[in-house]
């Protein structure tokens, strides 16, 4: 089973490739893979018919009792024979539906193939949460397959519609799987079914949260509004997913927990309720349809609803009928939707009211399109006839609820029956005054996935006996009803009995509904007060609006009242509980205000720089008094014993500096607003009270400690990793997870940082004269008095391309030539070419040393960043280019692949992700040196933290310094301008 999922999503991953070698005739490659699925499964038919089962399983998080889990039973090998062998032939049918010029054939391509891949985990998948993660899949998948023509408005509407209904009843369903796994006291499924947990109302609350996500799926009323919507998507999707797969899903949670909960009367009262009530519905609203896949659509809500009424009621008749349906709706279904796509496809039109006479023109269309009707309608001898004789049977013999369901069961077959007329009529017979439709007819191939399936449906209900003892074993976990005196058969003939005459009488009714089809339209026309989408808009566009009220009420643009907000909200939650009573038993910690009378120097430098911090008025004063509070946290944790921790806050806090002084350049030099008195009082009574709250909080978490530190275990881990530095190796080890998840936040923050600076409307190139190409170059300006213009060369324009290291004179710093005389100090540029090389070996050597002594790859990295910005600083951008000639995105990529290889190699080698190891190697006369894995994986961050360095310099320095060099020149223009009119008015 493991190999059947895996070998989907590798297909899909390589379908695109595929499609565009190949063309459409790609998709027969493609279905290959679901094609050998639906061998497989059908190889494990005999094991089912005899009780057994297939499981597959492995520990995923046994402290949570969670696991990945495979399992087919009777009802799995169902599902997986409709979802590969529908899915086979619709991917046939792919080949002839598009043309090769499609856009995004090779995307949609991977993407229904890796739906179908979805689709077969989670109606294989043997755990809740893996299950609700395939379910998530399928949503997500789906929405890509019904927006595929994404320029189209409406496209993209319905896509949404689809993604917003499902994963609403997604979430609701997650917090009922949820509370029924925490009730059961396991996640598995089968376990779930075979020992359900006893009732009550956590288990009630979870089986109406879990219905209203099935509900959702399978487009019960109220969410019944996507599914038409839907519609908009390829006949492909429609056929698959509408007919066979994704709105089975629904259908399949129901069939699979009803053996546990069908006595359940929530389970069973709401599975009958919306069931019946959206069969009848959904087959009066597709008597009102003209578009002929939209008929379609309404049919499939209400049958769908059928299905779900079946397989919810809890009886061994019902069920034995409802995954009879399952399957013969299937067959009926999807051919449907196909020969509406070649209908489509022939005349250019599916609109019922101008197809006129295609019965003749289309005549193999037309006979396959009747076999998969009949059986929809429920006559005989199709696989729908034998299923709907079974369900009404399950109902004959009940109470006064099977008769309410049953006469329900048989006005929504009418209507049914009423549709299938009406589809027959409106897309092949003559109508009056309707001229014959032109029609340039398919091909065979085009035609023969439908063929295929409507012989399917024909041939399941002479062969309906044959399938009975298969369909049975999953019939018999269900128990039989309080009214079932006798077991029930799936069977094409019955006898002269009751059910037998209420398809008559259905029958007969659909014949009524279709001869009064025009009254009936009008009709409903009149009742239909209530319209699904637009009330959905409404509720969305009310939503949007409350939304807008509300941020425009809330946020209010000011980060001093944010921050004060979420501060007070700190100091009370944590406060009140501080204050109204004690947090830990037993005695108190003693308290010690200091462990050595010189931290408290550090103390008081942190206190009264942030208390200056409120008075100063110039930007660049209060962010150097925040650098001097950070070097003085820098100072605590040296006192503390903290060397490594100290060294980075060190670190970190300069580069910080650096890029504030770097950003405040385009910023006024004072505060815009001086703050008035009461609020720098304000602002003080927050920060007093949230450190105290802080204060208080580290106090209450060291006195309520219950269980010995976690710390006396460092120094075995430490040994186990082959490290001596425990900071270093709980970063790069213990922690390891946690460090890959702030490396890529950092790789986040570079992308944004730039993403922000570098973004800029698209230049328009002009054509020179003959239609080629040209652009303009700008001659660079006149220096501006007292300056020198710098002989630019080859850099007059900053380089854009990176990847090309630029070629400079022999000099201190090359790019310093560019800048003004004014701007430039030989002494800065004669020490920093000096500097550079020593601290980019001391940051080598901070990475090398990181595991066994202070340093790691973090510090080594800002280490080298800094050696970057005092070259940018002392020989401006063009040194910046030339020094860090390579792309900041390269560097950033190239760590996380490191650290993420280093990962997966651990998996592979170690039998763990981020699994480490050691060892001693000797170098001979060098000495021996002690390597470690977590030495590729502190390189990786290295990398990228020197790429976050040189991409904020790139961004917030090169960047600012072309927009004040391109104001200086704008300013020079202007003011050059303006001269030269005030000297041709004195002229004249």
């Amino acid at each position: 089973m493991t190999t059947v999922l895996v070998a989907h999503f590798i297909t899909a991953a390589v379908a695109p490739l595929l499609v565009r070698l190949w063309g459409r005739n790609g998709f027969y490659a493609l279905a290959v893979v679901p094609g050998l699925a639906t061998v497989w499964a059908l190889l494990q038919l005999p094991d089912v018919l005899r009780g057994g089962t297939r499981s597959e399983s492995t520990e995923w998080a046994p402290e949570f009792s969670l696991r990945l889990g495979l399992h087919m039973d009777a009802l799995g090998l169902v599902m997986t024979l409709i979802a590969a062998g529908v899915g086979t032939l619709i991917l046939v049918y792919c080949a002839r539906y598009f043309e090769d010029s499609e856009p995004g054939l090779g995307r949609f391509a991977g993407v229904f193939v890796a739906f179908a891949g979805a689709m077969l985990g989670l109606v294989l998948a043997d755990d809740l949460i893996q299950l609700f993660v395939y379910w998530e899949l399928t949503t997500v998948f789906s929405y890509l397959l019904i927006g595929h023509k994404a320029e189209a408005k409406e496209s993209r509407r319905a896509a949404m519609t689809a993604l917003t209904v499902t994963t609403f009843g997604g979430l609701a369903m997650l917090v009922g799987m949820i509370t029924l796994g925490e009730a059961a006291g396991t996640y598995v499924i089968s376990d779930i079914v075979a020992d359900p947990p006893a009732a009550g109302a956590a288990v009630n609350t979870a089986l109406v949260l879990i219905m209203v996500g099935a509900m959702s799926k399978s487009a019960l009323f109220p969410f019944s509004l996507w599914l038409p919507a839907a519609m908009q998507a390829p006949t492909p999707v429609s056929g698959y997913l509408h007919a066979a797969a994704m709105v089975k899903a629904g259908v399949y949670l129901v069939a699979r927990l009803t053996p546990a909960f069908g006595d359940t009367v929530v389970w069973q009262g709401m599975a009958l309720l919306f069931g019946v009530g959206t069969m009848l519905l959904g087959g009066w609203k597709a008597l009102r349809q003209f578009d002929l896949k939209l008929v379609l659509a309404y049919g499939t809500i209400s049958q769908l609803g059928f299905l779900i009424a079946l397989l919810g009621t809890g009886t061994r008749a019902a069920a034995l009928a409802g995954i009879a349906m399952l399957i013969a709706h299937s067959l009926f279904k999807a051919p449907l939707f196909l020969v509406v796509g070649i209908i489509d496809h022939s005349t250019g039109t599916r609109d019922l009211r101008e197809l006129s006479g295609l019965r003749r023109s289309m005549p193999a269309t037309f006979w396959t399109t009747v076999l998969a009707l009949a059986s929809m309608a429920g006559l005989p001898p199709t696989a729908g006839f034998a299923a709907k004789e079974l369900a009404f049977g399950a109902y004959t013999h009940g109470g006064t609820l099977d008769t309410l369901v049953l006469a329900g069961l048989v006005a929504g077959s009418a209507l049914t029956v009423a549709y299938s007329l009406r589809f027959l009529w409106g897309a092949f017979l003559d109508k009056e005054g309707v001229r014959p439709t032109p029609v340039h007819a398919p091909g065979a191939l085009f035609l023969t996935p439908a063929a295929v399936l409507a012989g399917l449906g024909l041939f399941g209900g002479p062969a309906s006996g044959w399938a009975d003892p298969f369909l049975a074993v999953y019939a018999d976990t269900v128990p039989p009803g309080p009214h079932e005196e006798y077991t029930t058969h799936l069977a094409l003939w019955h006898g002269w009995e009751p059910p037998l005459l209420l398809s008559a009488a259905c029958v007969v009714g659909g014949l009524v509904l279709f001869r009064f089809r025009h009254r009936v339209v009008w009709l409903g026309n009149r009742l239909s007060f209530v319209n699904p989408e637009r009330n959905y808009r409404r509720m969305l566009a009310g939503l949007e609006n409350l939304a807008l009220q509300v941020t425009g009420s809330t946020q209010r643009g000011s980060l001093p009242v944010y921050l004060g907000t979420i501060l007070i909200a700190l100091v009370v939650a944590a406060g009140v509980p501080m204050v109204t009573g004690r947090l830990w038993e037993g005695p108190s910690p003693d308290l010690r205000l200091w462990d050595t009378p010189v931290q408290v120097i550090p103390a008081l430098i942190i206190v009264i720089t942030c208390l200056l911090i409120l008075f100063v008025r110039r930007r660049l004063f209060a962010v150097i008094l925040v650098g001097i509070g950070g070097y003085g946290v820098a100072a605590l944790y040296y006192l503390q014993g903290a060397p490594d921790i100290a060294l980075t806050q060190f670190l970190v806090e300069t580069v910080s500096l650096v890029v504030f002084v770097l950003v405040l350049r385009r910023f006024p030099t004072h505060f815009s607003v001086p703050a008035l008195r009461g609020r720098r009082i304000w602002n003080m009574a927050i920060g007093l009270a949230t450190g105290l709250v802080m204060a208080s909080m580290t106090w209450f978490a060291l006195a309520g400690r219950q269980e010995p530190s976690i710390s006396e275990g460092y120094e075995a881990a430490a040994d186990e990793a082959g490290g001596y530095n425990i900071v270093s190796v709980l970063l790069v080890d213990v922690r390891a997870w946690d460090t890959m998840g702030e490396i890529s936040v950092l790789a986040a923050a570079a992308a944004g940082v730039a993403s922000l600076m570098f973004v800029r409307r698209r230049a328009q190139p002009r054509k020179a004269p003959g239609g080629v190409m040209a652009l303009s170059v700008t001659p660079a300006p006149e220096p501006a008095a007292g300056h020198t213009r710098p002989d630019l060369g080859d850099l007059r324009i900053a380089p854009r391309n990176l990847h090309v290291k630029p070629r400079w004179e022999r000099t201190w710093l090359p790019g310093a030539g560019n800048l003004p005389t004014e701007r430039r100090s030989i002494i800065f540029e004669v020490v920093s070419r000096f500097l550079f090389p020593v601290v980019m070996v001391l940051s080598v050597y901070l990475l090398l040393t990181g595991h066994t002594d202070i340093g790691g790859g973090f510090a080594g990295g800002i280490v080298a960043g800094l050696a970057f910005i005092v070259r940018y600083l002392a020989g401006g951008r063009f040194e910046l280019y030339a020094t860090a000639w390579v792309q900041p995105g390269a560097l950033i990529g190239a760590g996380l692949a490191l650290a993420t290889g280093t990962a997966l190699g651990g998996a592979v080698f170690g039998g763990d992700v981020l699994a480490g190891g050691d060892a001693h190697i000797s170098f001979g006369f060098l000495g021996e040196a002690h390597l470690t894995v977590s030495l590729i994986f502190d390189i990786g961050v290295y990398l990228l933290v020197i790429g976050l360095i040189l991409d904020i310099l790139r961004s917030l320095g090169a960047r600012i310094d072309e927009q004040i060099e391109r104001d200086a020149v704008h300013v020079g223009e202007t003011a050059g301008a303006e001269g030269r009119a005030r000297a041709e008015e004195v002229t004249s």
